[in-house]
């Protein structure tokens, strides 16, 4: 089963701009939304507007919950009654309701996304490289919001997990509260299987199965013309305090053959924990980096790669999200979901690796939606 997510049709009205001081809401907490934490219910419902103010308006009483006061830490519960204070959401999240209200009227962005399963609860998307998953620095919309302007009606989407942006393959969207509470459980308790395929700069050992050095994110400061404020992973010693545990395991799926002077190897990466970049930096500090990878890749070949001619050219990071193991957030029934390797990548293995697996271009069957 799979569809694209396409355009509407152009709104009949132009969209209307966000109020700057709306006036006192009330609102109804529902089933899918009760037994969250006042502050959180709060943060996912008045967007844009700062943590700070959010915790000064409760702890000020001027949020009631069932007429009286609440605490931050107060789970709210089906068929509460909540009071809102009027509130100013930030010039910046203004200007983003206002071009998503824009954009709404339209029509949805262009950019069609393949949904490789969905039910009542949630679907899964086949994200393509080169999209964020959220608009965030620099980034005016990324799959969620356009998901959300493709579906206006929609009533509940929420991203259950992150891809970065270069990385193509299978993302989670939540369409009910439950469904998001239940598969975020599953990722934190590692209790989801999730493998990628990842075509790395040399001939890859294979007898390196398991790589599990610590990993420690920060933040770099802007210089030789990098941003300012990106993140970065490194691998660290184990004593170190800022080491986060994290376990890669790897299998080589196809090779170069022996001898090649510039070898390559298609690897099945599956990950045990969900560090940020983990797999990039794994692979990178062991001294073959993902073919294509712009923050941790060898940035010679990369761009004899990227300027290479026809077939033979790489234009991204190879790093695909293909197959993931959950259980059903709803019927707990076992789903092995699978995403095709990406178009724009299977010319190129095709050509640098030609005796790689035809299994690759397969999505796995699924069991039908539920009724």
């Amino acid at each position: 089963m799979k569809h694209i997510i396409g355009a509407l049709p152009p709104a009949p009205a132009d969209p209307p701009a966000p109020a700057l001081a709306p006036s006192a809401q009330w609102l109804t907490v529902d089933a899918e939304q009760a037994d969250q934490r006042l502050d959180n219910f709060l943060m996912r419902h008045l967007k844009g507007v700062p943590k700070t103010h959010i915790y000064r308006i409760i702890r000020s009483g001027e949020v009631r919950v069932n007429k009286g006061r609440a605490g931050a830490d107060t789970r709210v519960q089906a068929g509460d009654v909540l009071r809102l204070p009027p509130v100013r959401v930030s010039e910046r999240a203004q200007d983003k309701a206002v071009a998503m209200a824009e954009q709404t009227a339209r029509g949805a962005p262009a950019r069609a996304f393949a949904v490789l399963y969905e039910d009542e609860a949630f679907l899964a998307l086949d994200k393509p490289a080169g999209v964020a998953v959220h608009g965030g620095s620099g980034v005016s919309f990324g799959v969620i919001e356009q998901l959300r302007m493709a579906r206006p009606g929609a009533p509940f989407l929420e991203l259950v997990h992150r891809l970065d942006r270069e990385t193509s393959g299978i993302l989670l969207v939540a369409k009910k509260r439950s469904a998001l509470k239940n598969l975020q459980e599953q990722f934190r308790q590692r209790q989801t299987g999730k493998t990628y395929l990842a075509l790395v700069l040399g001939d890859w050992p294979a007898n390196k199965k398991v790589l599990d050095k610590p990993l420690h994110k920060y933040v770099i400061d802007g210089q030789a013309g990098q941003a300012d404020g990106e993140r970065r992973v490194k691998v660290v010693g184990r004593e170190d305090p800022n080491g986060m545990p994290s376990v890669t395991l790897v299998k080589v799926r196809a090779r170069s053959p022996q001898g090649s002077a510039q070898p390559l190897s298609l690897l099945d990466v599956t990950i045990k924990t969900g560090r940020t970049h983990q797999i990039r930096v794994h692979l990178a500090s062991e001294g073959m980096a993902i073919a294509g990878d712009d923050k941790y890749g060898d940035f010679e070949r990369n761009r004899a790669l990227a300027r290479a001619s026809g077939e033979g050219a790489l234009k991204r990071m190879f790093l695909h999200a293909w197959r993931l193991q959950i259980s059903h957030p709803v019927s707990g029934a076992p789903l092995a979901l699978q995403a095709p390797l990406a178009a724009d990548l299977l010319p190129f293995l095709r050509h640098v690796l030609p005796q790689a697996p035809e299994t690759l271009t397969a999505q796995a069957p699924l069991p039908p939606p539920l009724d």
